[in-house]
């Protein structure tokens, strides 16, 4: 029995006069009462109780610890009770990193939504490509596209999310619909790189089973989700992105799928954050509400 634990049980002793009701009261049996109330004389070296067959007094020193537990006793209720109350109400600064177009197109869309279920949280959103250091740069989490690469971080799941193959009716017109990937060597990329892969990222499809990787000769490369899919759609060249980030352009037919009957491989989406024996209550609730997030749009990952 742990300190605290004994501490309790002395208390209940003391205020119910009697070792029986008190391992009762604790749901213990009553030996481990008596065997326990031993252990704490023998650590504290004095008598705390006089024991007749009748009933169970304090001695004066007993009755000095017994005031002093119930004070302890007390502001640790009072401690738990708030830490509590910070679990189901967290509050405090909230450092998060989430590229630009999970940000803008999956979860700021929804922001509000978080703020009204935890309105004591602030949030400091970075939205950017570089690398983030989150312990020596104080962020909580981040939300990554692909891969992750940082075998030293906590790597939670989101979704795999669907991709798609496109290019504008203006490019087609002039160089041609491709049928198969392999024609995809007559074409040309708007190529796409990233600060943690300054190589450009193949075009990637998936072939009886198996991923098949192609590099499209291209004029431009961007590293900004907003300016791959404006320069597509400018009739640089064809793309390939996740296809939650394209449906207006879909729809609008300002951007065209091609190769449909060869599908990309979906692109995994996964919230990072720093090993820790416990997460701040902050950081957990704002994972959860990501997660609700990607699942509500989708689906649950099998």
């Amino acid at each position: 029995m742990d300190r605290f634990d004994a501490m309790r049980l002395f208390t209940r002793i003391v205020e119910l006069g009697s070792f029986t009701q008190a391992a009762t009261t604790l749901d213990i049996p009553r030996a481990t009462a008596t065997h326990a109330i031993k252990e704490l004389e023998a650590r504290l070296q004095v008598r705390l109780l006089e024991r007749t067959t009748r009933q169970v007094r304090t001695t004066a020193d007993g009755q000095a610890f017994y005031e002093r537990c119930r004070l302890l006793l007390r502001d640790l209720e009072d401690a738990e009770s708030s830490l509590a109350q910070l679990a189901v109400n967290p509050r405090g600064r909230l450092r998060i990193d989430i590229h630009g177009a999970p940000a803008n197109d999956l979860l700021l869309p929804r922001i509000e939504e978080f703020h009204a279920r935890y309105p004591h949280i602030e949030l400091a959103m970075g939205s950017g490509d570089r690398l983030v250091d989150l312990v020596r740069e104080g962020v909580d989490c981040v939300v990554r596209a692909g891969e992750p690469r940082d075998s030293s971080l906590v790597t939670r799941r989101l979704a795999l999310v669907p991709q798609v193959t496109c290019a504008s009716p203006g490019y087609l017109a002039a160089h041609g619909t491709p049928l198969q990937p392999a024609d995809l060597a007559q074409h040309i990329g708007v190529n796409f790189f990233s600060a943690s892969r300054p190589d450009v990222f193949p075009y990637c499809f998936e072939v009886k089973g198996k991923v098949q990787e192609h590099t499209l000769k291209g004029w431009i490369s961007v590293n900004s989700a907003d300016s791959y899919k404006l320069c597509a759609e400018q009739g640089c060249g064809i793309i390939q992105v996740p296809r939650y980030g394209i449906e207006r352009q879909l729809r609008e037919g300002t951007l065209v799928e091609i190769l449909a009957h060869t599908p990309c491989p979906p692109m995994p989406h996964s919230v990072l954050y720093p090993h820790h024996r416990q997460l701040s209550p902050r950081v957990r609730v704002f994972i959860d509400w990501v997660t609700q997030v990607y699942v509500d749009r989708f689906g649950a990952l099998r």
